[in-house]
């Protein structure tokens, strides 16, 4: 079989550390063009993994016609982007958060169908092997139903892991259109919504920018959420944690308590009332310091060779979006929006 020819668009930080060298282990892929406005970036990974470089997208598209394209560039551009990479015909992995606002998500995956192309969100975190084991857990019935959980993610900051570092595009709001909530928090409301195989109800939220300096995207944010099932807990995304960072999630059940990347070894612990506690090893989270492979390119890959629709459509980029949204609403009006 023929390999698939894949094309990158936005040659950043994601693109340097998963994308492209998750591509270029992949033996059924063909890296066949690199996009960046900036073009000796583009120049850069077309030297050294063959291809063509480029610094538009619109351009690439019509000389190229990948027959997949991977979306990397900052925030705003991610509807325009992979609507142009659907209409060429090519399937799309776009980088999360999906777009910026309800209705660019809705435009991408209506020219997705109407294009017969596949739309996939990087949502990595439902990838990782500590949160496929929790799953596995929840879903065995053990610890009975979730009652109340808490979530965080946070790290020092895109300074430290963009490739333009302070100058990097994440810290403007035209471009980010949001901070840490984009860039932290919709990979938890997407892994709650996942491990509880449940929807958010309802958001209350406090965001600010409380320590980063020259820009008005988010830099902190505490959510209170309430799920159709009734179980309620925090979500809570920070762009200040100097120390290091953290990805957790623990989860208070009927049975127990579940502990998700608390520990360095033991990456799910599961304490039984029972008095029984349960220790699974089963490989890291992926962290800015440690890039372990994310697993969402091999999916999306093999849901093009297998012609099985991906895990991760854009209709549950949408979902996870919309409890971000929602709780930037909760923090300009003061009040709990439901979903």
């Amino acid at each position: 079989m023929s390999k698939i020819r894949v094309a990158v668009i936005g040659c950043g930080s994601i693109s340097k550390h998963r994308h492209i060298p998750e591509y270029a282990a992949n033996n059924q892929v063909e890296l066949v063009a690199f996009v960046d406005s900036v073009l000796e970036r583009a120049e850069h990974y077309a030297n050294t993994h063959g291809g063509k470089a480029y610094r538009d997208y619109e351009t690439m598209l019509a000389e190229v016609k990948p027959d997949a394209v991977s979306v990397c560039l900052p925030n705003a551009l991610h509807a325009p982007a992979s609507i142009a990479a659907a209409n060429a015909g090519a399937h799309v992995l776009v980088e999360k958060p999906m777009a910026a606002s309800v209705e660019e998500c809705e435009a991408m995956i209506e020219a997705a169908k109407r294009n017969n192309v596949y739309l996939m969100v990087g949502h990595n975190q439902r990838l990782m092997p500590p949160h496929v084991k929790a799953k596995e857990i929840l879903q065995s019935g053990a610890l009975g139903k979730v009652m109340t959980f808490r979530t965080s993610f946070g790290h020092p900051g895109p300074e430290g892991w963009s490739v333009d570092g302070r100058e990097s595009w994440f810290f403007r709001k035209e471009e980010a259109i949001m901070g840490a909530m984009g860039d932290l928090g919709v990979h938890k409301s997407d892994l709650i919504r996942y491990l509880l195989e449940d929807e958010v109800a309802d958001v209350a939220a406090f965001i600010g920018t409380l320590h980063k300096e020259g820009t008005d995207v988010d830099d902190n944010a505490t959510c209170v959420l309430r799920m159709k099932s009734g179980a309620i807990g925090t979500l809570v995304a920070s762009w200040t944690y100097y120390k290091g960072e953290d990805n957790s999630t623990v989860l208070w059940c009927e049975n127990g308590v579940m502990k998700i990347g608390t520990h360095p070894d033991d990456q799910v612990i599961v304490e039984l009332r029972n008095g029984t506690v349960e220790r699974y090893k089963v490989g890291a989270i992926a962290t800015n310091e440690k890039q372990l492979s994310s697993g969402v390119i091999d999916a999306f890959v093999d849901s093009i060779v297998t012609r099985t629709p991906p895990s991760i459509p854009g209709e549950e980029g949408l979902k996870s979006l919309r409890v971000i949204l929602a709780a930037f609403e909760s923090q300009e009006t003061g009040r709990t929006v439901s979903l």
